[in-house]
């Protein structure tokens, strides 16, 4: 059979094989069993190669046919590679061969070859002695002694010879077809495996498939659920966080925080009951958030009383209590659940801070008490004898008459010269009483806006009436001390620039509450305005009296002698401006200075016209006591008209410009 494969003829009959098999090789036949690997049935696969070459027949090729020479590699490769042009014999042909079966197509074609066969018996016999051995070995005997027989060994061929040498070649080359067969058969059951598997695989892929569409039907689902539920179930869901954070939580800004939410979900929670719809989730939850927010109510009572003892304490400082604008919407919860309760805790409050607030200001006004105020008195009237003055207060450097530097208060910052209450009882200088005036009233006023935009700020739930009322009870007690204060100062000073310097600062002051919005103080304010104008216009009659006095005790003629006004008994002729032009010069020039913005309605201008008139009516009389030539009274007239508006030549505003005016007027007519 081997040499069949290696011969390439498909056409040869199997009888025609079996006899050129049977006559060319002296060698007993070697059975050969093929498996299911050796046939075409795997055309994708390439078997594996023979190591067998056609070299390796050396010398022996040309004792082969012409069909068994192949050109490369063995006819086993060339079968193997390509098993659809190779005309395959039927199997069963060549088992008749062998056994000899009768088939009469078969007898009748091979009836010539079978006579010709030295080996095959002509009748088979049906009773073998096989001497108690087995087939194959019977039949290699068998074989072997024909062989011997027939072919002795000097006549073998050299293709034999060659054959049997190369007969360990052709056993290693069927073992490795058996070993490349049983490979195939691993690789057929690994593909099959892989092929079972590939198909589960892809059956999960497709359950996955299916799996995956389901969650997204239902995710979609969900969120359009969610959608709708989610306003529904959040004001209903109160976080523990929130509700151990107000229950046990230290009070801060995050506990603050906390109760924003936590209110802002009752508010929610508060709605839905009202719009009538009965929810099970409302009725549920509505019993907790009662209990925690009775827990808020007692937190923040115990968190404001003890703020408020903290007021108490000595030397403490009220800028403390402006931390508490920080908590200021816990107040607005309390009066929401509890009204009554927040009530009685703000006039807690309003008596503890009128309590700090009338012991620190007493403390201050008692502090300015010891400042010393300079002394203007009846002997410091514009027409008052200058000589007794001096004689009778010597040490005074003051010049009541003359603005100086005073005006610079008014133009200071609201920061800018406040007098501590320390460095008021340690100064010993003397001071103008506008000094303690502005100390006092910044104070006051500093202190009262801090306080009003607490009331304001921290008690959001109170009517603009109802903040302005608890203020004034605060303030009440400060108020008067304030008042009290500015009665001591101007009751018995004729200081009429230090009266409207202090007329001027309360303007001011309420210019700065205006910008602060704190309206609470227009009546101390006003109460203040009023205690310092009519004190001003008392002020200007007292030198209005003084100066009709003084006229009064002028003689009309030049005989008589107003020498008690002069420096000296010669000076009664001169034609010099008299003193009291210089006093009265410097009074108006202050009092113009303070007043460039003053309005028409206030009562400085019909003052200064009541003075005018008067020093008017003193020079007239003057100058007819001087001489009696009317050239050197108009002379005397000229020269104190003229001092007069040298004076005030530098002064601003309206008021200013009339009364220049008037007096240069005067002065050229």
């Amino acid at each position: 059979m081997w040499l069949d494969r290696f011969s390439g003829q498909p056409n040869q009959s199997p009888a025609t094989a079996a006899s050129l098999n049977r006559t060319s090789s002296p060698a007993p036949r070697r059975a050969v069993q093929l498996g299911p690997s050796t046939l075409p049935r795997r055309p994708g696969l390439n078997p594996r190669s023979s190591s067998l070459s056609i070299a390796s027949f050396g010398g022996s090729l040309e004792s082969l046919p012409a069909a068994a020479r192949l050109s490369n590699g063995s006819s086993l490769k060339q079968e193997l590679t390509n098993p659809p042009n190779i005309d395959v014999v039927d199997p069963l042909d060549v088992l008749h061969g062998i056994l000899g079966a009768v088939d009469s197509d078969a007898a009748q074609t091979d009836s010539a070859a079978l006579d010709d066969d030295p080996i095959r018996p002509r009748v088979l016999t049906e009773d073998v002695d096989f001497g108690g051995r087995s087939l194959q070995e019977f039949a290699n005997s068998t074989l072997a002694r024909t062989n011997a027989e027939s072919y002795p060994p000097a006549a073998e061929s050299p293709l034999v010879e060659d054959f049997e040498r190369q007969r360990d070649k052709f056993e290693e080359l069927h073992k490795s077809i058996l070993a490349c067969d049983e490979v195939l058969k691993s690789v057929e059951t690994y593909l099959t495996s892989f092929q079972a598997d590939l198909a589960a695989v892809s059956s999960e892929i497709e359950h996955l498939q299916d799996r995956s569409t389901q969650l997204n039907n239902k995710l979609n689902n969900r969120k359009a659920v969610e959608k709708v539920l989610a306003p529904e179930v959040e004001a209903f869901a109160v976080s523990p966080v929130i509700v151990r954070k107000i229950t046990e939580g230290t009070v801060d800004e995050a506990w603050v925080k906390a109760l924003e939410e936590f209110e802002k979900r009752s508010k929610l929670l508060e709605a839905k009951v009202k719009e009538g719809r009965d929810i099970k989730a409302v009725q549920d939850i509505r019993p907790f958030i009662n209990d925690v927010s009775t827990k808020a109510v007692e937190r923040i009572r115990d968190y404001v009383v003890a703020q408020i003892k903290a007021l108490r304490s000595p030397n403490i400082n009220a800028q403390v209590i402006q931390q508490m604008l920080r908590y200021r919407n816990v107040f607005g919860f309390l009066s929401s659940r509890q009204p009554q309760l927040a009530e009685e805790m703000a006039q807690a409050y309003i008596n503890t801070m009128r309590w700090y607030y009338t012991t620190h200001f007493s403390r201050y006004k008692t502090a300015l008490d010891k400042l010393n105020i300079y002394a203007i008195d009846q002997t410091c009237t514009i027409a008052a004898d200058p000589a007794a003055k001096r004689a009778a207060k010597a040490e005074m450097s003051f010049d009541p008459f003359s603005i100086g530097r005073r005006g610079d208060l008014l133009r200071a910052t609201t920061h800018e010269g406040a007098l501590p209450s320390f460095a008021a009882e340690d100064d010993k200088s003397i001071r103008p009483l506008e000094i303690p005036f502005r100390a006092f009233n910044l104070a006051l006023i500093d202190n009262a806006t801090a306080e009003y935009g607490f009331l304001t700020e921290f008690f959001t739930q109170h009517s603009f009436q109802t903040t302005n009322r608890k203020f004034t009870d605060v303030f009440a007690p400060t108020f008067q001390m304030g008042q009290e204060l500015t009665k001591r100062l101007i009751e018995s000073t004729l200081d009429g620039l230090g009266v409207l310097l202090c007329v001027r600062l309360t303007q001011h002051f309420a210019f700065e509450l205006q910008r602060r919005k704190v309206p609470a103080m227009e009546g101390y304010v006003n109460a203040t305005n009023m205690l310092l104008w009519p004190r001003f216009q008392q002020i200007i009659d007292a030198h209005c009296d003084s100066i009709r006095k003084l006229t009064a005790s002028l003689p009309g003629k030049p005989a008589g002698s107003a020498l008690n006004l002069t420096s000296s008994p010669s000076s009664a002729q001169t034609t010099a401006p008299h003193p009291l032009t210089q006093r009265f010069a410097n009074l108006v020039h202050g009092i113009l200075c303070l007043s460039s913005e003053a309005g028409d309605d206030e009562p400085v201008s019909h003052s200064l016209r009541r003075l005018g008139a008067e020093f008017e009516v003193f020079l007239v009389k003057m100058s007819k006591g001087i001489a009696a030539e009317a050239r050197k009274r108009e002379r005397f007239l000229y020269n104190n008209y003229s001092l007069v508006c040298t004076i005030v030549a530098e002064t601003e505003g309206k008021l200013a410009e009339e009364v220049r005016g008037h007096f240069e007027g005067l002065r050229d007519g």
